[in-house]
């Protein structure tokens, strides 16, 4: 899986198409990710000692990874992602990174 729990996605597929935000987690297993502010569902919860009154809590549900795009950092539109191998100067070591395809840029 390409994206990254801290990348800024916009949703290109459902009910939220066009919204972007920052992914709050990531499930691999499940080729599923939680982004903030899309996809709100309410849960009636009893009260408890973190929240006393109880009552009706939205939180957000995750959605499949195939509805999602990264946001290119240069343009702010959606972009592919590939990979590239950077040589460090200073360990002499070997280092892949995430680049943008629209504007190779690194992520």
């Amino acid at each position: 899986m390409k994206i990254r729990k801290n990348d800024n996605v916009i949703i290109i597929a459902g009910n939220s198409k066009g919204i972007t935000g920052k992914v709050l987690k990531v499930f691999p297993k499940d080729n599923r990710v939680i982004v903030e502010g899309v996809s709100l569902r309410k849960r009636h919860t009893k009260p408890n000692q973190a929240n006393p009154q109880g009552g009706i809590i939205e939180m957000e549900a995750p959605i499949n990874v195939s509805n999602v795009m990264l946001v290119d950092p240069k343009s702010g539109k959606p972009t592919k992602i590939g990979s590239k191998v950077i040589i460090d100067d200073k360990t002499n070591k070997k280092k892949i990174v995430r680049v943008s395809k629209k504007s190779g840029e690194m992520l």
